[in-house]
């Protein structure tokens, strides 16, 4: 596999190699290893037309610690915000000779259009499109969760999966989906009618509309943030009465099995959909996602770039 685009594209088996991979890395760094030879030479281009801290600067950190050289594109004060076309940046990125182009767009799809485009010949990876996907994120969060959860095959077949919230914006829901069940996960997308795409019973995901019935018998309770700047319509009445009936707070934690964790892509609204306290509890596993974040990405750019046969 030359790009990494969707989660849905991934099959079991290069899902666990990408996982079993990313776990070899982070034993490596924990054993204080400062880089890695194995990009060496490479050049990686972190393309950005949306705002990111936790992605750009962990793919940033992941690309540096495999020794590859790392260019950070940013599109406001770039000649983005002067009207140039993705073709001709695309072009520009290719005449410097990039290896790899891992780009977050506003725009649904612009990864498949400049991976399938013939205007560079590097691989592409999804860091984020519009409303549609995320998969470096559901990897992360699938390496988070076998860490906790795994059984003897080092799988998440049975795991049972809530993710909470804003659904019908969210590009880490539709990519947790497609990869949780493609590890043997049972997902439950759990948010208010107005905030659920249309067709969304053909995910393969259970739906339901209430918190307090749904997270009782989850491995994993997984929060989504509240996604105002995407929204031009009322979807709920106020936020008081959206974290009344869907934020995750102390008393709704204590009916979560006891080893159930606590996830959330960030950056968290807190005090809305998650309660500070349960942010920053001993089930909270969020911080440990942003860490893990660096040791999956490491694993992607390595098996696309590092010389092997690829993904």
């Amino acid at each position: 596999m030359k790009h990494l685009l969707s989660a849905g594209d991934l099959s079991r088996e290069q899902a666990i190699t990408i996982l079993d991979t990313a776990t070899q890395l982070a034993a490596a760094t924990a054993q204080g290893v400062g880089k890695l030879p194995p990009l060496r030479g490479r050049t990686v281009v972190n393309l950005f037309y949306e705002d990111s801290t936790r992605t750009r600067i962990s793919f940033e950190a992941a690309a540096k610690r495999l020794s590859a050289d790392v260019i950070n594109f940013s599109a406001k004060g770039s000649s983005v915000s002067k009207g140039e076309s993705l073709k001709d940046t695309a072009l520009t990125l290719e005449a410097m000779g990039a290896d790899a182009v891992v780009i977050r767009h506003d725009a649904s799809g612009a990864p498949h259009r400049l991976a399938n485009s013939g205007w560079i010949s590097g691989g592409v990876v999804n860091a984020g499109d519009g409303t549609h996907e995320h998969p470096t994120q559901a990897l992360l969060d699938a390496y988070t969760l076998r860490n906790h959860l795994k059984n003897n095959q080092g799988d998440l077949d049975g795991v049972k999966v809530a993710i909470v919230g804003d659904v019908l914006h969210s590009r880490v829901a539709r990519s947790n989906v497609l990869l949780l069940r493609t590890l043997g996960a049972q997902v439950r997308l759990v948010a208010p009618p107005t905030l659920l795409p249309i067709g969304v019973n053909t995910w393969g995901a259970e739906v339901s509309y209430n918190l307090d019935e749904s997270i009782t018998d989850v491995d994993a309770v997984m929060m989504l943030r509240v996604q105002r700047e995407r929204m031009n319509a009322a979807f709920f009445p106020t936020a008081h009465e959206y974290s009344f009936r869907y934020g995750l707070n102390a008393n709704r934690m204590k009916t979560m099995q006891d080893h159930a964790i606590v996830m959330h892509p960030g950056p968290m609204n807190r005090g809305m959909e998650i309660s500070a306290d349960v942010a920053d509890s001993a089930r909270s596993v969020i911080v440990e996602q942003v860490a893990n974040g660096v040791s999956v990405r490491m694993a992607v750019l390595y098996l696309l770039l590092g010389g092997t046969e690829g993904i």
